[in-house]
């Protein structure tokens, strides 16, 4: 009997340090303020990254004007134009630098660059780790909000745990905000909706219970 009861006690004790255990993860997120429903700036502007696709047209010379991908390594290539670094540059600072190595071959050139295909530079990409229906990472757009975000990855897991979920801002020092993406998808709770910043990271744990 006596062992029993030993038994008995060992077992209670236990049970109560893996329920407080749970508890203290379950409230670990009221630690972060939650997120600001704005985050997007006016004078952001989109830098072009590796995986990007440039429409480079050269006025005038159309044997010079062409789509070329920009490399891993952030440079891209062209007909008189060898590994012309473009990562981390918006299109307007890409075409004058394009327009300066060309000069050394023809008279005042004239050169515009549009992004066809967007990826941006790793910076400031966004990513969705954890219970996420497909983790993944997504290109940052202007005014991206989290309804955006759990659109692209397709809401969440059975067991994800959506009210305890935050977003990792790099753009802040690596400051975390709690958001309520269960309230959000789950509920319709529009005020869950918040705006992303380029380079945040969207962190969905597991639910415990």
């Amino acid at each position: 009997m006596s062992f029993r009861r030993s038994m008995g006690g060992v077992a209670r004790y236990f049970f109560i340090a893996l329920a407080a255990t749970l508890l203290v993860g379950c409230a670990t997120n009221n630690e972060f303020a939650p997120a600001p429903a704005t985050a997007a700036t006016s004078d952001y502007s989109y830098h072009i990254g590796p995986g990007d696709i440039v429409n480079i047209v050269v006025w005038r010379n159309p044997e010079l004007s062409m789509s070329v991908p920009v490399r891993p390594d952030g440079k891209l290539a062209a007909p008189l134009i060898e590994d012309l670094p473009a990562l981390g540059k918006d299109p307007t600072t890409l075409s004058r630098d394009i327009e300066k190595a060309l000069a050394k071959f023809i008279r005042d050139p004239v050169v515009t660059v549009i992004v066809t295909q967007f990826v941006g530079p790793y910076s400031e990409q966004i990513r969705v780790v954890g219970e996420a229906t497909k983790p993944q990472v997504l290109s940052y757009k202007q005014k991206m909000t989290l309804l955006d975000v759990m659109i692209a990855v397709g809401g969440v897991t059975d067991f994800a745990d959506g009210n305890g979920a935050t977003i990792l801002r790099s753009a802040e020092g690596n400051k975390q905000y709690s958001v309520r993406i269960k309230d959000l998808i789950k509920r319709g709770d529009v005020s869950a909706n918040v705006e992303m910043k380029p380079g945040d990271v969207l962190i969905i744990p597991r639910s415990w219970f």
